[in-house]
């Protein structure tokens, strides 16, 4: 019947209509749940690496605190000590000797306040801002090395740029807790700093000569040091690569897209979803 057929295509128009439009609400809704979902999760990471650049910045305020006060008692007491008792055997030398001491005090004198000098400039991660990484690490070097702790050789290659200053700071602080790890665990006379500035790529690279460690000390507590250093590289972008093995020390390398650097500091992670 030619009524009947209508009505069952007027029927079915109806369903299909309102199946298309069914289809087309489910997908508004599940693309606006996305929407929300990738924007919390953007909020997240934002809020991750703002707590990450303020734990890195105390704790580098912390581990240079420890340092001024090694370096205090180690060294500086000591010089001021030597220099006060020196000058205290003056009294009653012949003038040609008492100058000569005299002389020789104020050369360790002006030492001492070129180390107290070279510490204060570590004091605040301000430092880093104003000088840059390659300074500060620079100064970190020399710092080591005449405290004759640890042996270290810094090289550039490239161009040096800026990464940005917050990149900056937790590649300073995944430098400074590699070199804290150096020295408290890895028995080792020399380290390697090497810097690679490209246009599409940058490396920092940590060398040990030390004792080395098996891959399963990485995932227990003891090597809790190198996850929080591949923690804060995935928090900028950047990728931590550690190797090392029993008896043939320890290679941190960290890679940084420098393209990308901004993306992140603008608070937008590529590698979030969505």
């Amino acid at each position: 019947m030619p009524g009947e057929n209508i009505s069952t295509l007027i029927l079915a128009t109806a369903v299909l209509f309102a199946g298309i439009t069914g289809f087309i609400i489910y997908f508004i809704i599940l693309y606006r749940n996305k929407q929300l979902i990738n924007k919390q999760e953007q909020e997240r990471l934002q809020s991750e690496f703002r707590n990450e650049i303020l734990r890195a910045q105390i704790e580098m305020q912390e581990q240079t605190l420890t340092n001024i006060s090694r370096e205090i008692h180690d060294n500086i007491s000591q010089v001021l000590s030597f220099v006060k008792l020196d000058l205290a055997l003056t009294d009653g030398m012949a003038e040609p000797d008492k100058q000569q001491k005299i002389n020789s005090s104020r050369e360790l004198l002006s030492q001492t306040i070129n180390d107290l000098r070279n510490l204060s400039k570590s004091l605040s991660f301000e430092y880093i801002a104003v000088n840059g990484l390659v300074k500060t690490i620079e100064t970190e070097v020399e710092r080591i090395n005449n405290s004759g702790l640890l042996g270290l050789s810094m090289s550039i290659e490239g161009e040096s740029y800026s990464l940005g200053e917050q990149h900056e700071l937790v590649l300073f602080r995944i430098f400074q807790e590699a070199l804290n790890n150096t020295l408290k665990h890895a028995s080792a006379k020399h380290l390697k700093i090497s810097l690679q500035y490209f246009n599409h790529l940058f490396t920092l690279t940590l060398e040990d000569d030390g004792d080395g460690f098996s891959k399963e000390l990485r995932y227990n507590q003891s090597g809790s040091g190198l996850k929080n250093m591949e923690n804060r590289a995935v928090l900028i972008g950047a990728v931590a690569t550690i190797e090392s093995s029993p008896g043939k020390g320890c290679c941190i390398k960290i890679s940084l897209n420098p393209l990308e650097q901004q993306v992140y500091a603008d608070g937008n992670y590529p590698n979030s979803p969505g």
